[in-house]
């Protein structure tokens, strides 16, 4: 086999590859048989049939085609690895030249991994903001503690409170019309933690039991349903029950209910604790953040667009996994943003994913970090605990999808390199 190499734009090669007439034969011989063995011919049994009568039955190119697609992956790895490629994508012919008797001439192109220019990442001092704890986080944990245990009480003695929640009905029109879905009888809303369209849960507020009033809002402008997006609305309401939250004391026989606590001062010990780890995790997420934009952003590289185009196709898939569980589809996203503006953005991502991946395998490369087959396995088992899937399940399920070993295995090269550049470098909180 000869080859001839010419680099193009765009990090391809385009490699002319010569296989001598002898192999060409062979590999329609090679692949006549094969069909043969699938085609009823007339007067022979399967694969009994003489090439020629073959031909006559499927026809020439039928029978190179099956060659080059049998012999390609051989053809191609010996190129690649002849020439020390380091390639990005599957290569693919570009034209070829197959007559019998004479050397089977083949044009591919071969996309390669573009060369990164690290700029310094080892022994860099960064400056990052040091995370501070609110003051009032530990009072907040403890309100919040409260609340998970209130318990509620019926209330007929006095009007709605901001902090109530209440059992009403209730009826919306819009530009006089009904609204799809816009009505219930008996809705429980907790007024503090209201999710329904701004201004309602605040008109609900100072009402007297059995009451029949209307509530007028309007609808955001980005609201999911373009046809009452921005438009007014009523709603004919009547307040059915009015419940009142009632907070437990916070004493040292409530602590020792909740959990293992003996006083209130164990209790406030242990949400200390957890926001000065809190604190600590943040400062580290964050430290590492900047080394890595740090060194990523003095790192060269030249992306060709077909690789930000194939990781914006991924990102795309992604995007629409997430929306179907929000409960929203691809074309709904495209209705309320645009797909131009969808696009533009997942692009953007898709080249600092690119970037990110190409610098941290250059620095994997330098530093000679790999992932061994221990470390892959623990990242398998902190899935399985994850996912709460038994391990080989899990490794079973993980099989039917293409590629997806190859992306765990870069997630803890990923890791590994992060904890490489952390160890690395200083971080200075300010």
């Amino acid at each position: 086999m000869k080859t001839t190499i010419e680099k193009q734009p765009e990090n391809v090669v385009k490699v002319d590859i010569e296989i001598p007439a002898k192999d060409a034969v062979n590999y329609y011989n090679n692949a006549a048989k094969r069909l043969a063995q699938y085609v009823n011919i007339p007067g022979f049994r399967k694969g009994k049939a003489p090439r020629n009568i073959v031909e006559q039955n499927i026809g020439e190119d039928r029978i190179k085609h099956e060659a080059l697609e049998n012999a390609l992956p051989k053809i191609f790895s010996d190129v690649i690895k002849e020439n020390d490629f380091d390639v990005v994508a599957q290569p693919y012919v570009e034209s070829y030249d197959y007559k019998i008797g004479e050397d089977l001439k083949i044009v591919a192109k071969i996309e390669l991994r573009p060369e990164v220019t690290l700029g310094e990442y080892k022994g860099l001092t960064i400056e990052v903001d040091e995370y501070k704890t609110p003051e009032d986080a530990l009072q907040k944990s403890i309100d919040g503690l409260l609340e998970q245990h209130a318990t509620t009480v019926v209330v007929t003695d006095r009007k709605t409170q901001a902090t109530d929640t209440v059992v009403f009905d209730f009826e919306g029109f819009s530009n006089g019309e009904k609204i799809e879905h816009g009505d219930a009888k008996n809705y429980t809303l907790d007024l503090a933690h209201s999710s329904f369209i701004p201004g309602f849960a605040e008109q609900l507020v100072d009402r007297t039991l059995g009451e029949e009033f209307e509530i007028n809002v309007t609808f955001p402008e980005e609201y999911h349903e373009k046809k009452l997006a921005g438009q007014p609305a009523v709603f004919k309401c009547k307040i059915n029950e009015i419940k009142s939250k009632v907070l437990p004391e916070l004493t040292d026989e409530f602590v020792q209910k909740i959990g293992p606590f003996k006083t209130v001062d164990d209790l406030k010990a242990d949400i200390q604790k957890y926001l000065d780890t809190q604190k600590a995790d943040i400062d580290r997420v964050n430290s590492e953040k900047a080394i890595f934009e740090k060194v990523t952003g003095d790192a060269k590289v030249d992306i060709q667009q077909s690789m930000i185009d194939r990781e914006a196709d991924q990102l795309v898939e992604e995007y629409k996994q997430k929306l179907a569980m929000q409960g929203f589809t691809w074309e709904q996203a495209v209705q309320a943003q645009g797909y131009d503006e969808i696009m533009k953005s997942l692009k953007e991502d898709a080249a600092v994913r690119v970037k990110n991946s190409l610098v941290i395998d250059k620095i994997a490369k330098e530093e000679k970090i790999v992932v061994s087959q221990a470390e892959f396995g623990a990242k398998l088992s902190e899935l399985s605990r994850m996912y709460q899937i038994d391990a080989n399940t899990l490794v079973k399920q993980l099989s039917q999808t293409p590629g997806v070993f190859n992306a765990i295995s870069h997630q803890a090269l990923n890791e590994k390199v992060t904890k490489f550049l952390a160890d690395n470098n200083t971080v200075k909180l300010k």
